[in-house]
């Protein structure tokens, strides 16, 4: 049964122990209590699960971590259980390196409706200004607007609107399907309908676009879109990309699916097995 009070933060990870770091640190800051952290962990080696313990235990934060195999690139079948290891009614999805503002859970919480899930949105940082904040250890959570002007002005970061709180119900509602702006690095939605559709379709597999598939079934469900920019930013420390050689199939995928009226995911969250490969830890 879930907790009516509570939001579940699924952090998705995957060997990059310096940012999931940082991510736990903003954590343990917010304004907002009322939430636990779920490690969703797409096969990381044996040194950053330990990593993952030990900055949980220097944060002082409750953490449970869900991990399973590394069998390549599989996010969806790794948010999945996630949130099956999660007991808020309410989820909120980011990457292990999306670092979010102290006010993060606040405003996820309050710009949430009953009939909308939230696309939130990111601050890209430079990759020079990632290897600071990873090498000095900087705390970015709280960081004041003239700071962020200043780092805007060096371009270390993409734009200001990680600062910015504009009002949290005028303009956001997007009744159509938009594939642009998508981001399971930051985005919310009621259990109930993760539930609806069935969760990510782990029939997406490698790096791509499992995300605005998860979107279009929402919005086939008649869940409509509400976008989180300048409210619920989270900066996107600088990495290498991904291999993307399934991203133009898992596009196709998607394109295919458009106007086909489809709502549950293929094979998703209904269809998680009893595996015993699969690990959890509670630290905190």
């Amino acid at each position: 049964m879930s907790d009516q009070s509570l939001l579940s933060v699924v952090v998705t990870t995957y060997n990059r122990s310096e940012t999931v770091a940082q991510v736990l640190r903003a954590l343990a800051v917010q304004t907002d209590r009322q939430f636990e952290v779920v490690i969703a962990d797409d096969g990381s080696n044996a040194q950053h699960q330990q990593a993952i313990a030990l900055s949980a235990a220097a944060c002082h934060l409750k953490v449970t971590h869900v991990w399973h195999p590394d069998v390549g690139f599989t996010a969806s079948v790794a948010r999945n259980r996630g949130v099956f290891h999660s007991s808020g009614n309410y989820i909120i999805f980011i990457d292990g390196d999306c670092v979010p503002d102290v006010d993060f859970i606040a405003q996820h919480r309050a710009i949430r409706e009953a009939d909308c899930f939230v696309n939130g949105s990111r601050v890209l940082l430079s990759p020079s200004f990632t290897d600071q904040v990873i090498s000095e250890n900087l705390n970015l959570a709280g960081r004041s607007l003239g700071y962020w002007l200043q780092r805007r002005i060096c371009g270390d970061c993409s734009k200001l609107t990680g600062q910015l709180r504009f009002p949290l119900s005028r303009g956001r509602r997007q009744a159509q399907f938009r594939w642009r702006g998508i981001k399971s690095c930051n985005m919310g939605v009621w259990r109930h309908h993760f539930e609806l559709v069935n969760g990510f379709d782990s029939t997406f597999n490698g790096w791509g676009h499992e995300d605005a598939d998860f979107v279009l079934r929402l919005h086939n469900a008649h869940v409509i879109r509400k976008n989180g920019f300048c409210a619920t930013e989270v900066y996107h420390l600088w990495h290498r990309e991904a291999n993307r050689q399934s991203e133009s199939f898992n596009a196709e995928k998607v394109r295919s699916r458009i106007g086909t009226g489809q709502v549950c995911a293929d094979i998703g969250y209904a269809q998680l097995a009893n595996d015993a490969s699969v690990v959890v830890r509670r630290w905190g």
